[in-house]
C-alpha cells in the first residue's frame, strides 16, 4: 500500500449495505435536531470500480484526474492509493496533492493560463510538466521555469459542433512558429495536449485530432524535440444514462491511437478523466429552509408566467449544477407520511443569495420546510480546493467503502489475500451503491508510473 488512504479516512461497510442505508441513516439521525443543513455520501467503492474499468478499456493510456472536477480529500487519497497522477490549475490544488505525499513527477501543471506565481510556486516544487499553447504562456514559463517540460496545446478539430466547450489551443498552422520560437528561449517541449470537452468526443473529432498530433508531433522531431508524451483531455461520461458508454469511446480511442501512435512508438498517453471517476459516487442531500408561494399570474424568476414554489436550502448556494452530459433530478427523501400533490418547484441558494438559481421546475411533491432533497450523481464540479482555502461553506462529506473494495484496492496494490474468504470476494460487488454494482473479479494489474 501506499499510505495515502487507510481505514480511518472512510466508513466500511458490509456486503448487502448500501449507500442508500447509510444516508438515511444520516437522516435520521439529522431529521429531530441539528446545525447540519447539507452534506454528501461518497461511495469510494464506486470510484474503485471505475479505476478498474478504465485499466482494462485503455491499458495504453495512464489516467490524471483533474483536481478541479472534484478536490475532496477522499476522492484524492484513493486515486493517489491506485497509482493516478493528478491535473491540476493552480497552486492550490498542487499543494492539496503534495500535502498528501504524492511526487512532483505524477503532477500536470494543466492550466492554459497561468499566474507567474503559480509557475514559480510550480518550479520550487518540482512539478515540471504544463502546457501552453501562445508566446505570453511560453515567455513567462521560459523566465520563470526553465527545468518546466512543456506540451504544445493545439485546437486541432475548430468545427462548432464538435468543440462547444473549447477555448483554449493554438492551430496547426501556428504550430512550427510556437516550436521554434520555444526553441529560441530554451525551452523542453516534450509532447502534444488537446482537449475536447465534456461531451465532445465523437469518433471522427477525435480522430481529427490525434492526427493533428501526428503531424505537430513530426514538427517537433524536425526541429529536435524529443516529443513522447500525447495528452488527449477528458470528456468521459460519468453516468451510464448517456448516449455513449465509456466502452464505446474507449474502442474509438484505441483505434485512433493504433493508427496514428501505434504501441511501441515510444510516446506515452496520459488522459484526464475527472466526471467518468466521480461523478456517480456522490450523491447530495440538502434540507429546505424557507418556502415561497409563486402564483400562476406572476412571472418566475426566468421570466416566464408559471406558478409554483420556491424552496430555499442552508447548503452552498452553487453545489448542486447540473452537468452538460446528465441533468440533474432530485428527489423528496421522507419518512411515511400521507401523500402529498405533485408541484413544479424551484430551488435557491441560502438566504441571503437570492441570485444563485439551483434549479427551475422541478415536479416534486409539495414541499415543506425541514425537508430533504436527495441529489444523485452530484460528484463532479460540486467540490473545490479554491473554495475550501477560501473559507465557503462545504457539506460534510460521509466516505463509504465495502469491504469488498477495500480488498481489491490491497490486491491492486499487490497485497496478497490474507484468507481463503479474500481470494473469493475479490469477484465480489466492488461499489455498495444505489444497487448492487456489476461484479468485477480483480487481479494483480500494472499500476502507471510517472510519465517522466
Amino acid at each position: 500500500m501506499n499510505g495515502y488512504l487507510n481505514e480511518s479516512n472512510f466508513t466500511m461497510v458490509e456486503e448487502g449495505f448500501t449507500t442508500r442505508d447509510l444516508l438515511e441513516n444520516l437522516l435520521m439521525e439529522l431529521c429531530p435536531a441539528s446545525d447540519q443543513q447539507a452534506f454528501f455520501v461518497a461511495d469510494l467503492g464506486d470510484i474503485v470500480k471505475k479505476h478498474l474499468r478504465f485499466l482494462k478499456a485503455l491499458p495504453r493510456v495512464k489516467p490524471y484526474f483533474p483536481v478541479k472536477c472534484n478536490g475532496s480529500d477522499g476522492v484524492i487519497r484513493l486515486l493517489a492509493e491506485l497509482g493516478a497522477g493528478f491535473a491540476c490549475t493552480n497552486k492550490a490544488e498542487i499543494a492539496q496533492v503534495q500535502s498528501i505525499g504524492v511526487p512532483a513527477d505524477k503532477i500536470f501543471y494543466s492550466s492554459p493560463c497561468k499566474q507567474v506565481a503559480h509557475i514559480k510556486y510550480a518550479a520550487s516544487h518540482g512539478v515540471q510538466l504544463m502546457t501552453f499553447d501562445n508566446e505570453v504562456e511560453l515567455s513567462k514559463v521560459a523566465r520563470s521555469h526553465p527545468h518546466a517540460r512543456m506540451l504544445l496545446g493545439i485546437a486541432a478539430d475548430s468545427s462548432p459542433s464538435a468543440h462547444l466547450s473549447m477555448t483554449f489551443g493554438t492551430t496547426l498552422k501556428s504550430c512550427r512558429h510556437l516550436l521554434e520560437t520555444a526553441k529560441e528561449q530554451a525551452v523542453e517541449v516534450v509532447g502534444i495536449s488537446f482537449h475536447l470537452g465534456s461531451c465532445g468526443l465523437e469518433p471522427q473529432a477525435f480522430a481529427q485530432s490525434v492526427a493533428a498530433a501526428q503531424l505537430a508531433f513530426e514538427m517537433g522531431t524536425e526541429l529536435g524535440y524529443r516529443m513522447r508524451l500525447l495528452d488527449i483531455g477528458g470528456g468521459f461520461p460519468g453516468t451510464e444514462d448517456t448516449r455513449t458508454r465509456f466502452e464505446e469511446i474507449a474502442a474509438m480511442i484505441n483505434s485512433a491511437l493504433d493508427l496514428y501512435f501505434p504501441d511501441g512508438c515510444g510516446v506515452e498517453i496520459v488522459v484526464r478523466p475527472g466526471r467518468y471517476y466521480v461523478n456517480s459516487a456522490f450523491t447530495f442531500a440538502a434540507s429546505i429552509a424557507a418556502m415561497e408561494e409563486v402564483p400562476a399570474e406572476q412571472p418566475s424568476f426566468d421570466g416566464r408566467w408559471d406558478g409554483g414554489t420556491v424552496g430555499r436550502w442552508d447548503g452552498p448556494a452553487r453545489v448542486p449544477e447540473p452537468s452538460p452530459c446528465s441533468p440533474q433530478r432530485g428527489r423528496l427523501w421522507r419518512e411515511e407520511e400521507p401523500y402529498r400533490p405533485s408541484r413544479s418547484s424551484s430551488l435557491r441558494g441560502p438566504p441571503g443569495q437570492a441570485e444563485d438559481r439551483i434549479a427551475d421546475g422541478l415536479e416534486l411533491p409539495e414541499l415543506q420546510v425541514g425537508d430533504w432533497l436527495i441529489f444523485e450523481d452530484m460528484g463532479a464540479y460540486t467540490i473545490s480546493t479554491s473554495s475550501l482555502l477560501e473559507g465557503c461553506p462545504q457539506p460534510q462529506i460521509t466516505y463509504a467503502m465495502s469491504r469488498v473494495a477495500w480488498k481489491a484496492v490491497q490486491l491492486f496494490q499487490g497485497k496478497p489475500p490474507q484468507t481463503e474468504d479474500d481470494r473469493e470476494s475479490v469477484c465480489a460487488p466492488l461499489s455498495c451503491g444505489w444497487e448492487m454494482a456489476e461484479t468485477l473479479c480483480v487481479t494483480p494489474v500494472f499500476a502507471p508510473a510517472s510519465i517522466i
